[in-house]
């Protein structure tokens, strides 16, 4: 090799540096920096800055002298630099010790509180067999139940009927209607289309197990070989832990499954040493609509088996509106498997408005391929069983779905498949109104064909918890002694004179009409049926409460409906008007063009006339800040972890080994 060619290499190699150190700026990836110096520090805190830095300079000639590997120099500059954070600033907290973790049906959204933007990767595991010959299992993805049903395709079909009536009853930018486009029209020009072979090699592998890893995380799992020994895991299904009767679904292997994701994540991602997680903190963004069960499992994860000395838990929706820089708003999560609705005002969550949705972008990806099969879809061999075809309909969906009604007519599109060991192929496609047809799903969810599953979960009661005593059962039962007592009160001072009656009676009155407003604030409004009533009515009241809720969660409310079912939850007036001027929606389920006037309409038509006159103007944000809103809530996590109010809320690993659940409510900044 000659000189010339030598510099040349050494270039391109500077080169590559230089753009691994940018990525790494943009990103904010940065290692854990010691706190700047407080002037004038006490004393007592210059000896014990003194003690800690010749502790260091010791442990750096000991280290030095006995030649060890660089990870332990890191290591022990860390606790060094963590030791002097604590002399510095025993109550200021460093937000670059804080990791900010926001778990997903989809994508786990991972980084440090100081970076700019999270990390990002498939929540997913795959798990070499531990027994040869073993069955393979893969946890479905576009697949579900209840789409099998009998009453599914006539359910489907009734659905797409009033997407198609929606369609054409709201007229264009320009007062003209909507022509309606039939599947026949392009189905004709489909079934004529011959795929092209691009290149006979995709370029695209398998992913490597000859050296038959354990398990695989994220793109790594997404592309196993299906003839390799693995199993494939999604943690998280619905928002909520992946529990099943099949393999791995057992409490125990999911949250093996979450821990393995996680660390992997925190120790190849963000190069933090699991060793070293005794010197960070974690905030855990959860949903809106938890099971208490599997919070404080995942908790417990987190502070015992993974090891962080702290951690905050909070729900998704305060973060959402933390995120985009708003007080109070009415915020919509679409995901890919859920869709949650909640009212936050003044960075608390209002119980009564918290709405869960069992469906989300994904749906929108079914039902897309079954209005493309309607169509005559080139790509024949595509099956929603098949985790490569599923991922091929995800990105045709966020290409060519929309939801601007002037968009109208039949158009070409093209796209290209390509998969491990076979030729890249282009198909030809035209589409008409299927592009519109199954976002707009999401307002007709009969569309989806979903029979016979819970649709609409609300806020559920506790069933309790040994370590917790004093849980909302404890305080119910307390407050109905309470009223007990106030109506005997009342009883005796009935025989006080006539000139006093009056105005015991109004009294207690009050006081048990004050008690029940409290519970009426505390709990959801199905619970309030409860709090007024005589003990001898209560069962016949919950049964009414237990059937009412039952009804209502079997509907599949579309996503306009549950909108304004959650304003109309809160309390006054003034915070419903505060909701309708401000709805934030976050998450990429509803990432097509045209969604912001879309959704504004719809909520216009929708809204009380009361309220029309009240609020100035329906302001949908879908874009705060001009941020993706995939990462609002992370952001408002990351912004969570700056606040000085926040202070209070850390839970401590040692008071959760000692006091458990109760902390939990003791800590949360929401009611737990």
């Amino acid at each position: 090799m000659t000189q010339a060619e030598r510099e040349q290499e050494n270039e391109k190699e500077k080169d590559k540096e230089r753009e691994k150190d940018k990525e790494k700026e943009q990103r904010g990836v940065k290692r854990p920096v010691v706190p700047p110096v407080i002037p004038e520090p006490s004393q007592e805190s210059a000896a014990l800055q003194s003690a800690a830095l010749q502790s260091a300079a010791l442990q750096s000639a000991a280290l030095q002298s006995a030649a060890l590997q660089s990870a332990a120099l890191q290591s022990a500059a860390l606790q060094s630099a963590f030791v002097l954070s604590e002399v510095y600033c025993p109550k200021q907290i460093q937000t670059n010790f804080i990791v900010v973790i926001n778990p997903g049906s989809q994508t786990l959204r991972i980084g440090r509180a100081t970076d700019t933007l999270p990390l990002t990767l498939p929540h997913v595991i795959a798990r070499r067999h531990k027994q040869p010959g073993q069955t393979r299992y893969e946890d479905a993805w576009l697949k579900r139940e209840g789409l099998n049903r009998p009453e599914s395709g006539e359910q489907r079909q009734n659905g797409l009927k009033m997407v198609d009536q929606a369609i054409w009853s709201k007229k264009m930018s320009n007062g003209a209607r909507r022509t309606p486009v039939s599947a026949e029209q392009a189905r004709v020009y489909n079934r004529q289309i011959r795929p092209a072979v691009l290149d006979p090699n995709s370029r695209q592998k398998w992913t490597n197990t000859s050296h038959q890893p354990e398990y695989l995380i994220g793109d790594e799992a997404l592309h196993v070989n299906p003839t390799d020994c693995y199993n494939l895991h999604w943690p998280i299904c619905r928002g909520q832990l992946n529990i099943h009767s099949g393999a791995g679904g057992s409490l125990t292997a999911v949250l093996a499954d979450l821990e393995t994701i996680w660390s992997h994540a925190i120790q190849k991602l963000l190069e933090v040493s699991l060793k070293d997680l005794k010197y960070y903190r974690c905030i855990l963004l959860i949903p809106d609509i938890y099971i208490r069960q599997h919070v404080k499992e995942v908790v417990n994860m987190l502070l015992v088996k993974m090891g962080f000395s702290a951690i905050i838990v909070h729900q998704e929706s305060v973060c959402a509106a933390f995120g985009s820089g708003l007080s109070s708003a009415c915020v919509v999560d679409v995901g890919d498997q859920k869709t949650s609705v909640c009212c936050v005002e003044d960075g608390v969550s209002h119980r009564n408005s918290r709405l869960c949705l069992s469906y989300g972008g994904s749906d929108v990806t079914r039902c897309f391929f079954w209005l493309m099969q309607r169509a005559g879809f080139p790509y024949r061999e595509c099956r929603i069983a098949n985790r490569l075809d599923s991922m091929l309909l995800q990105q045709l969906k966020e290409t060519f779905c929309h939801l601007d009604q002037d968009i109208c007519g039949l158009q070409d599109h093209e796209f290209r498949a390509r998969f491990p060991e076979s030729p890249v192929i282009l198909y030809q496609l035209r589409l008409g109104d299927e592009k519109l047809q199954a976002p707009m799903a999401l307002f007709y969810p009969a569309a989806f064909g979903i029979v016979g599953q819970k649709m609409t979960t609300l806020q559920q009661r506790s069933h309790g918890d040994p370590e917790d005593p004093h849980d909302e059962h404890y305080l119910l039962s307390t407050q109905s002694k309470q009223d007990q007592s106030s109506k005997s009160m009342e009883r005796k001072s009935s025989s006080k004179p006539s000139g006093f009656e009056g105005e015991s009676s109004s009294q207690g009155a009050e006081q048990t009409e004050r008690g029940n407003q409290d519970i009426e604030h505390g709990h959801s409004q199905a619970e309030a049926l409860t709090s007024g009533a005589d003990p001898e009515d209560m069962p016949s009241v919950l049964l009414a409460r237990k059937s009412a809720m039952t009804q209502f969660e079997g509907k599949a409310l579309g996503l306009d409906k549950a909108i304004l079912h959650s304003i109309d939850c809160c309390a006054s007036d003034e915070t419903k008007r505060k909701m309708y001027s401000s709805v934030l929606v976050v998450g990429g389920g509803l990432l097509f063009h045209g969604a912001q006037e879309f959704l504004q309409h719809r909520i216009l038509n929708k809204m009380p006339p009361s309220f029309r006159r009240m609020v100035e103007n329906v302001e949908v944000i879908t874009r705060p800040k001009d941020m993706d809103p995939r990462l609002t809530a992370w952001k408002g996590g990351a912004v969570l972890a700056c606040l000085d109010t926040t202070q209070e809320l850390w839970l401590h690993q040692g008071e959760w080994q000692r006091f458990g659940a109760r902390m939990l409510r003791e800590r949360a900044a929401f009611v737990w």
